[in-house]
């Protein structure tokens, strides 16, 4: 009995020193574990990318709601027969512009659609307040380096809105903003053209469901405090 109650207290202290040794190696080993998860995830978001680029990606998760879109208009064939005219053509109508934004998303560069309909809002505010808040979130979105839907600018350009951001007027983004339409018009207007989703619909035919990433955060002035915006939603 003397030996039982001896034995025990012991088996108790061993417990206890090893469960406070799990914790003090668990412990000392959190930083350098979450330093390499962060590394893991990032290159697992990299496969991701590149994954929902391929064919068969596509092909395997046809039947997946959330990686399609299979949107309903109205368009004839005789207004979608407009849109190929001219690119001006095609954004000044509702529908035309949707279904360009619609096309950039399977190309993964809806952010110069995004930017160029930011401008065209920004260029419609009167409030001077409004004009710089504006300004600060449409830099903060597209223009500085490594933003979220950084547009693809020259070097020259982006420096003079750098230096003007803070006292900026209705002009600032006008340079950007034309080089961005003029990428557009001549690289994906022509691409879109050629198109499922724009066949389909100047030939009257039912429209396919369209393979998308994870849709982008839409960009809306909102963002910021005390910010109106003349649309909602951008997309």
């Amino acid at each position: 009995m003397e030996t039982s109650l001896v034995f025990f207290p012991q088996l108790n202290m061993c417990e206890s020193k090893e469960k406070t040794f799990f914790k003090l190696i668990h412990g000392s080993g959190k930083e350098e574990t979450s330093k390499e998860a962060k590394i893991r995830a990032k290159e697992k978001r990299n496969r991701l990318s590149l994954l929902v680029q391929k064919p068969e990606f596509h092909e395997e998760t046809h039947s997946s709601k959330s990686g399609h879109l299979a949107k309903e208009t109205r368009v004839s064939p005789e207004e979608a027969v407009i849109w190929g005219e001219s690119f001006d053509k095609l954004l000044s109508h509702k529908d035309g512009l949707e279904t360009f934004t619609r096309f950039l998303k399977t190309e993964f560069s809806e952010e110069n659609i995004e930017f160029w309909i930011a401008c065209e809002d920004f260029k419609k505010s009167k409030d001077p307040q409004q004009i710089i808040l504006k300004a600060k979130a449409i830099y903060e979105k597209f223009i500085r380096n490594d933003a979220p839907q950084e547009v693809n600018l020259d070097f020259h350009t982006k420096e003079v809105i750098t230096k003007n951001i803070t006292q900026p007027t209705l002009h600032t983004f006008d340079a950007a903003q034309s080089r961005v339409y003029q990428l557009m018009e001549q690289d994906s207007y022509t691409r879109f053209l050629k198109s499922d989703i724009y066949l389909d619909l100047r030939e009257g035919r039912p429209q396919r469901p369209t393979n998308l990433r994870r849709r982008s955060r839409s960009f809306t002035c909102t963002e910021f405090q005390d910010v109106k915006s003349d649309v909602a939603i951008w997309l």
